[in-house]
């Protein structure tokens, strides 16, 4: 597989991708409005139609499409333009730098790399003799970082046979992906003086009793049967706050749970499994008061079954690069579970590694952002 040089070299648009901060306005930042207008700019430079999908006030999805030989069958390549807060950063964020075949920078991982890959993917296609199967269309969208409001529109507006979805995978093919469950707990008591503590009811301490019954029912979780490629389901207990004052018995406590959900689990089922612990504690002592509050994040896993086409077609590109082939599972998720929910047999590929995503000193390899380029368009080549 040889790249066509119509549009250079990917790592120069990366470096222009990674240049623009597009932190997500949740974590204080801009927006994607800068990157979405230099995508649109790409693709008009390199002859490949693409159009503006309103989401947001001031943030739009970017389609682009190559049309393909049969009109009435399409194919997506999806990768997010926003990032996570660039504070802390030990690096400069937004001064792309190559050091040791590495492009460092926010977002240069997750998902600028896969981003640029995409974008250069597209623009083989369209300087190909022959046009593809089907019509390509490459979705780069906003929020993917904070409430996946990017990909919900373009699942409203788009069916497709397939997708891929560009989160660093280290060029692996990930066909499963953990869900996640994010709630709140909500402790009551009653205040008092904290020199007559006998008076009120301490929501700290019913609190801590609870995050202790949380923190055995998450150890158990391991013994339950494992997914083949995921693993056993997790939980955390992520945060806890209760108390205003130091000479008060606190009448209020919160306690916040991250569950990672396995395919086949039910956001409800999992949620009464904390009910029935509260119910537990409310035996033992009537005064234990706490309510499961409605969830904060509900995402689905995802479970791409091996006899897919979009399987059988990365497989068979990475085994033409020298790549390993079969499927894998990862506990984090991505916009490929609202794609496959909506009716989209989907995977996640992407360059690099997941421990690059968010880091104080984030990267990416140049060189699997160059292979990751050919891996996508030779997908989409051999879809027949």
């Amino acid at each position: 597989m040889n790249a066509p040089g119509d549009a250079g070299d990917p790592i120069e648009t990366l470096a222009a991708l990674v240049a623009i901060d597009s932190v997500n306005p949740a974590y204080g930042g801009p927006g994607e409005a800068g990157v979405a207008a230099f995508v649109r700019g790409f693709f008009a430079r390199h002859g490949v139609d693409s159009f503006a999908q309103p989401v947001l006030p001031g943030r739009d999805n970017v389609i682009a499409v190559v049309p393909g030989r049969d009109r009435s069958r399409r194919v997506v390549l999806e990768a997010h333009m926003d990032t996570v807060s660039a504070a802390g950063m030990a690096i400069p964020p937004f001064e792309p730098t190559i050091r040791e075949g590495r492009l460092h920078g926010r977002g240069s991982c997750d998902t600028k790399g896969g981003l640029a890959a995409m974008m250069h993917a597209l623009v083989d296609l369209r300087a190909d003799p022959s046009p593809p199967p089907c019509d390509a269309w490459l979705a780069a969208v906003i929020d993917e970082e904070h409430e996946f409001r990017g990909v919900s529109a373009v699942c409203r507006s788009l069916a497709a046979e397939w997708a891929c979805v560009a989160e660093p995978t280290g060029l692996r093919i990930v066909t499963a992906t953990k869900g996640v469950l994010r709630f709140r707990i909500a402790v009551s008591g009653r205040a008092a003086h904290s020199s007559r503590p006998h008076q009120g009811v301490n929501a700290v301490v019913h609190a801590a009793r609870l995050v202790t019954a949380i923190d055995a029912l998450h150890a158990g979780l391991a013994a339950a049967p494992l997914h083949p490629l995921l693993g056993p389901a997790t939980g955390c207990v992520s945060m806890i706050a209760g108390g205003v004052q130091i000479n008060i018995v606190p009448d209020a406590c919160g306690i916040w749970v991250d569950r990672r959900l396995l395919p086949g689990e039910s956001p409800a089922a999992v949620l009464d499994d904390y009910r029935r612990l509260i119910d537990a504690e409310v035996a033992r002592d009537p005064t234990f008061q706490a309510t499961v509050e409605p969830p904060l994040l509900v995402d689905e896993p995802l479970f791409t079954p091996t006899d897919a086409a979009v399987v059988r077609l990365a497989g068979e590109a990475a085994r033409a690069a020298g790549l390993p082939a079969d499927p894998i599972g990862v506990p984090y998720g991505s916009d490929a579970s609202k794609l496959s929910r909506h009716g989209i047999p989907s995977i996640v590929l992407g360059p690099d590694s997941i421990e690059q995503a968010h880091s104080a000193t984030e990267s990416v390899d140049c060189g699997q952002v160059r292979t990751a380029r050919l891996l996508y368009a030779d997908m989409i080549r051999r879809f027949a």
